[in-house]
């Protein structure tokens, strides 16, 4: 058994938060090359931490010993949503995926098929209205919004205008107290991002609990019908449905698919996509292996235990990175290079390699959901549009928190296909 590279530092002196939440890739990088390995330490969130950056270390942290490696009971999400499915562990964990997973898979998921085409259409027919430049990441955030409020919470844009907006408001609000300091302090004329985002919270859960106790239709007459552990889960689990968390992160996927088909030079690219169905899942599971919309998670030692033959003692945390781990070379070739035609070759069938949405037990309930999502979206940008930087040269550089998108607004120009040519048939 190895000892891992690296130095966990010393408590608060030591601590490299600061430093990997300002640059979570050159973080890596740097120390990647600085070990020669894909597994190290160091120290975050002033506890002892171990890195995850090669594919078969965070399967075997995501998946192999998922019941040695715990979420951390006193992580941030908890204070924000409470005690759902993405904060629990052990069997209260597994029995709340045994509960809810019919709700995204099934005949619950192909009943939100013709609602997600309606709001792509109603949220895309017009980039190329106006004659000018789209900020594209707003237009999809905006997309993502209509969708998780609609088909979660009931609650349509152009049915009840008024309380769309008052939610959204709030889920904005409440958005903010995950990426600021966790300190509720409120005095006259101002009070902290964290202690508005739990008022936030508040007027979202009134909400809520006004929806399921009325609302018998849909996603939310379904979910007050499950056998939840207590009367709170429901309420609970469609706070964190409802969560900013979901439409930033198709957002952010969306984003980097229109960059990475932009142009002249992506032409055939997009000729084939829009053509050839596993062309265009290829094309989506490399927009996703290149830009993961979320950083990684986190997870703590139970009992000592190793990975990558590196020991980990008891209460030691580990965080996988999804960017690191895409683009291991030992499962990737050329990985910092888009190349859909991997999928099909060297990497078919190796989906599992990739954890944006996690991976193994405790993966993303509803990655399926987001799979029709993101390539309803997809489909129809493809078949009514070309596009292309506007203006050509824009500084791309990403930033990684709290999703991944270009650190400038990127501005792109569409251009409506003829909808009689032969080159618009529909990929779906």
């Amino acid at each position: 058994m190895s000892k891992l590279p690296g130095n966990a530092g010393v408590t608060v002196l030591g601590d490299k938060s600061l430093e990997f939440y300002k640059d979570p890739v050159g973080f890596c990088q740097q120390r990647i090359q600085k070990h020669q390995r894909r597994v190290f330490q160091s120290r975050l969130l002033n506890r002892p931490t171990t890195f995850i950056c090669s594919v078969d270390g965070m399967r075997e942290l995501l998946c192999k010993k998922s019941n040695v490696f715990l979420k951390d009971p006193t992580d941030v999400l908890t204070n924000m949503y409470g005690n759902n499915i993405v904060t629990t562990n052990g069997e209260e964990a597994c029995l709340l995926r045994l509960s809810l997973t019919s709700l995204f898979t099934g005949s619950c998921l192909a009943s939100c098929n013709d609602y997600i085409s309606s709001v792509c259409e109603r949220s895309l027919k017009d980039l190329s209205s106006s004659g000018q430049p789209e900020c594209v990441y707003s237009v999809f955030k905006g997309l993502g919004t209509e969708l998780v409020l609609g088909l979660f919470l009931n609650v349509r844009a152009e049915e009840q205008p008024e309380l769309y907006q008052e939610i959204t408001q709030l889920c904005t609000q409440h958005w903010h107290g995950l990426i600021s300091a966790p300190v509720s302090l409120k005095v006259p004329l101002w009070s902290s991002g964290f202690c508005t985002a739990l008022e936030a919270k508040d007027k979202l859960m009134d909400i809520i609990k006004d929806k399921l106790d009325n609302d018998a239709h849909g996603f939310v007459g379904s979910l007050a019908s499950l056998p939840l552990p207590d009367p709170s889960s429901a309420s609970q689990h469609l706070l964190l449905f409802i969560s900013a968390l979901i439409p930033k992160g198709l957002a952010s996927l969306l984003t980097s698919f229109t960059l990475a088909l932009s142009g002249d030079e992506q032409e055939e690219t997009r000729r084939r996509a829009r053509t050839d169905p596993d062309y265009l899942h290829s094309v989506l599971l490399e927009v996703q292996r290149l830009w993961p919309p979320f950083i990684g998670g986190r997870r703590i030692a139970s009992e000592d235990s190793t990975i990558a033959g590196f020991h980990i003692p008891k209460g030691y945390g580990v965080m996988y990175v999804s960017h690191s781990v895409h683009r291991d070379p030992e499962v990737f070739q050329q990985p910092d290079h888009f190349l859909p035609e991997r999928w099909s070759g060297r990497n078919a069938g190796q989906e599992h390699f990739l954890c944006s949405f996690g991976n193994g037990p405790r993966n993303c309930i509803g990655a399926k959901l987001n799979d029709v999502v993101l390539k309803a979206a997809c489909v129809y940008l493809l078949k009514h549009y070309d596009w292309c930087l506007d203006p050509p040269t824009q500084d791309l550089q990403y930033k990684w928190l709290p999703v991944s998108r270009p650190t400038d607004p990127l501005s792109i120009s569409f251009t409506r296909l003829d909808q009689t040519g032969s080159d618009v048939s529909n990929a779906s």
